[in-house]
């Protein structure tokens, strides 16, 4: 079994809301903190005095200057956004968040859960990299929350689904666990860049758009380490056999080349 959960905090503008939500983590069991580009340097007063007594949590985060290297060890990261996003990502609620979470720890896959900013939430390239969206079911008539509040929410779940020791959503087996960030980050490097030898990419434009659905994908199907090696293997025997193909089609132009010259040298007209 890993370690609980991490809570990561992406762009987050004001001291207190950290120092909120390192109290509510120390409330349920939770410890690490990452913070990406926070607003006005890290630690502050005001998130040391709004931790009351989680102060080592505040003054433990570990600090990032993007998303992708603070998910990059973690397997299985779930993204809460109050907005709706124009993107095929499956929505679940906190009880199913923490019991998925749950079920990678007791695999041995480290997870995680990524809040944006307090202001404007998360941008769409960063969702993309988690497997799901967390929806906290509120009243539409007031559906804000603030991000301590919505980090406590989360930390409960997290702390009864332990408690109850439920792993019936296992999504992989101990023996196979979900494939880290890092490893899918570098799967998605490899592929984009096949697709751009390919010329699958007509224009920077439908590029940028096109990436974005793919990441979106493979995030959500979140593959075991065994599954993103097979991927990577396809990616690379697809890449050797066009680039086999290449050559054997040099080879053949050449031979046609000499072959239609040795032709006309046989009939060249004589003096």
């Amino acid at each position: 079994m890993t370690d609980p959960p991490v809570i990561i905090l992406v762009r987050p503008q004001l001291g207190w809301n950290i120092g909120a939500a390192a109290r509510a983590m120390a409330n349920f069991g939770l410890r690490e903190l990452r913070l990406v580009a926070p607003r006005g340097g890290h630690p502050s007063s005001a998130a040391l005095r709004m931790a009351s007594g989680a102060e080592a949590i505040v003054e433990g985060a570990q600090l990032f200057t993007d998303v992708e290297s603070a998910l990059a060890d973690l397997s299985v990261v779930f993204a809460t956004s109050a907005r709706r996003r124009d993107m095929l990502k499956e929505e679940i609620t906190p009880q199913v968040a923490a019991r998925r979470l749950w079920a990678a720890q007791t695999a041995g896959a480290r997870g995680g859960l990524l809040f944006g900013p307090e202001r404007c939430g998360l941008e769409n390239d960063e969702l993309v990299l988690a497997g799901a969206l967390v929806r906290v079911p509120t009243d539409p008539h007031f559906s804000s929350l603030n991000l301590g509040q919505c980090v406590l929410l989360l930390a409960y779940e997290h702390l009864l689904v332990r408690h109850q020791a439920d792993t019936e959503n296992a999504v992989t087996s101990a023996d196979d666990p979900p494939a880290p960030k890092a490893e899918l980050l570098g799967f998605f490097e490899q592929l984009e860049n096949a697709l751009e030898a390919g010329g699958f990419f007509r224009s920077e434009d439908m590029r940028a758009a096109s990436v974005r659905k793919i990441r979106n994908f493979f995030a959500g199907a979140q593959p075991s380490i065994r599954q993103l090696r097979m991927l990577r293997g396809i990616v690379s025997a697809l890449s050797r056999a066009k680039g086999r193909a290449k050559t054997r089609l040099a080879k053949k132009r050449r031979s046609d080349i000499l072959a239609g010259s040795t032709t006309e040298k046989s009939f060249d007209p004589q003096p």
